[in-house]
């Protein structure tokens, strides 16, 4: 029964989900773009550009999900600053929506 649950657990531990935030993207750039940078470090999960809701132009910002924390990580340290799309790139491990004191109202 132990081997199992060190076999589960590690398993689990393995397949944990890394979201992996980017920014200073080039306006041009197309998830597709972002999903060719990344793969070669590991399994692409999900690949989202944030776009303005009322233009849809890029926002110069986006995620990429990978599906093993140690291959993310290497995305991280080997594209962090690096010159793509001709931007320097900022990438880092996403961090969570700040919890906020009041909750946010809908433009009127």
């Amino acid at each position: 029964m132990f081997r199992v649950l060190t076999f589960v657990r590690h398993t689990l531990k393995e397949s944990k989900l890394m979201n992996i935030f980017v920014s200073n993207i080039s306006f041009k750039v197309q998830e597709q773009d972002l999903n060719n940078l990344f793969s070669p470090h590991g399994q692409i999960t999900a690949v989202r550009i944030i776009r303005d809701k009322e233009t849809n132009r890029s926002r110069g910002y986006g995620f990429v999900e990978m599906s093993n924390d140690d291959e993310a990580r290497a995305a991280i340290n080997a594209l962090n600053g690096t010159e793509q799309f001709e931007r320097s790139l900022v990438v880092a491990e996403a961090k969570g929506r700040k919890k906020e004191d009041t909750p946010r109202t809908p433009l009127q």
